[in-house]
């Protein structure tokens, strides 16, 4: 005779955890989608780089219009007629979400009595993730950023130098090969994506959990209007404390190839002569634009990650 069943042999199973495969193909789903916010958003309210060049760090705050300014005929005309930022910036954003969230569950993974849903990482372990995240996206990140530099700097009409982006990429490797050409300002390019991301994810994550434990509720439940909010916020973070790295990137980004027109030989090299000149207020010009910016950018980055990464779980 069969022995008797009792509501614990009648229990639903509990689902099966999620595979990390599957896990960081959701983590670089949702960053491409926050990916394509970035350039929907990003790309039309301001019509120079987030790394400007040397010449426009100098634009004024004055004709906003210049900053503000939608196509005629909306974002789908300015992604047809350019829609490289699309796949550029889109796969740079899945990089760093993808990157952050697997550098987040490997500590979690070493991090001794960490329980999930019930404990969390130190703030400097968040930092390290976002910092990792940083660096695996300069991979990809430095190069397209010195494309689109020299894309923006070129002159116009008959003097333009490059054709378009493949014309670029293979002009700079002709004349500096990878490391001195395409790659170009690289070290510095590692330096400001590590810390600009890892202050990027702590901020974020240091505000969303701050939120949940005062508010006493799941951080899932924090409404979307404060994922916007508290995303815009870390973007400023990410630009106060990376800003001078990216001055100088920029800097060694638009200089000539060869003698007497490469003005920079190396990182420090470019740090030291722009001290000289300039002191302090040269590792900061043109901050308002990139700030006023990376307030709408980052807050739509993260709301539309956050949002798909709940919709998928």
């Amino acid at each position: 005779m069969a022995a008797p069943t009792t509501p614990h042999d009648l229990a639903l199973p509990e689902p099966a955890p999620t595979s990390g495969a599957s896990q960081t193909f959701k983590d670089l789903f949702s960053g491409a989608a926050g990916g394509i916010a970035q350039v929907l958003i990003g790309k039309p309210t301001l019509r120079h780089s987030k790394s400007p060049p040397p010449n426009l760090h100098r634009l004024p705050l004055r004709p906003l219009r210049r900053f503000f300014h939608l196509p005629p005929r909306g974002p789908s005309s300015l992604l047809q007629r350019n829609p490289h930022p699309l796949l550029g910036i889109g796969a740079c954003v899945s990089i760093q979400f993808g990157a952050f969230h697997s550098a987040r569950r490997y500590l979690e993974s070493i991090t001794p009595g960490f329980t999930p849903g019930s404990s969390q990482l130190s703030y400097s372990q968040y930092y390290a993730a976002g910092a990792f995240a940083g660096v695996a996206n300069s991979v990809i990140s430095g190069p397209i950023e010195h494309v689109r530099i020299r894309l923006q700097t070129q002159p116009h009409g008959e003097k333009r130098l490059y054709s378009g982006p493949l014309d670029c990429v293979k002009t700079l490797t002709r004349q500096g090969g990878l490391g001195g050409g395409l790659y170009r300002g690289q070290a510095v390019t590692v330096i400001r994506e590590a810390q600009a991301y890892g202050l990027w994810f702590l901020a974020f994550e240091w505000l969303m959990n701050s939120d949940a434990k005062r508010n006493k509720i799941e951080r899932k439940e924090v409404p979307s209007w404060k994922v916007a909010l508290y995303g815009g916020l870390a973007g400023e973070a990410l630009w106060l404390g990376s800003y001078p790295f990216d001055v100088v990137k920029s800097k060694m980004q638009t200089d000539g190839f060869g003698p007497g027109q490469q003005k920079y030989k190396t990182m420090r090299d470019c740090f030291a002569q722009v001290w000289r000149q300039e002191g302090v207020r040269g590792f900061w010009k043109g901050l308002g634009p990139t700030l006023l910016r990376a307030m709408p950018v980052s807050a739509g980055t993260f709301a539309v990650v956050e949002m798909t990464m709940r919709a998928i779980n």
